[in-house]
């Protein structure tokens, strides 16, 4: 398992997702999303897609913020990240943001792009802060509502 300790934090260590994470996981995607990944989905991503990679940050042994990404030959689709709302504000998502980037391109990964809320504008504007730029609009993507997803882009990683 690649482990590194977060800068800055000494309680907080970055390291990939295995299935003893899921649980954790789980429990964060409830309180993060109207519409939450199932524990069977994350099994499936850790078991079955050879394209999928999903780093974590742990705190005392516990999973308090997760991202996960697809790499498809030079492209990474991020799939989700969030962050447990006891650890909301304390720069983790950037911590991510920061890992999953670094992890993209030691896989050769030139661009990554992502869907998000058009009401999600913390997300918005974490994505921004690294270098993703709108590019387009999917016009009620989010099945739950019916809310439009902006497409976003980050090249030249």
């Amino acid at each position: 398992m690649k482990e590194s300790r977060v800068l800055g934090l000494n309680d907080f260590y970055m390291a990939d997702m295995d299935l003893s994470h899921v649980d954790d996981v789980v429990l964060i995607e409830r309180l993060s999303f109207t519409t939450p990944w199932t524990k069977e989905a994350f099994i499936s991503e850790l078991t079955r897609n050879k394209c999928a990679r999903y780093r974590i940050i742990l705190k005392d042994g516990r999973v308090i913020a997760y991202g996960g990404m697809w790499i498809m030959l030079d492209e990474a689709h991020i799939t989700n990240i969030a962050v447990h709302p006891e650890f909301r504000g304390i720069g983790l998502g950037s911590m991510l943001m920061e890992d999953m980037i670094s992890v993209a391109r030691e896989n050769g990964v030139h661009a990554m792009t992502l869907e998000v809320r058009v009401s999600n504008t913390h997300a918005i504007g974490l994505y921004k802060k690294y270098g993703f730029a709108e590019i387009a609009i999917r016009k009620g993507y989010y099945q739950d509502t019916g809310e439009d997803a902006i497409i976003m882009w980050k090249y030249n990683l």
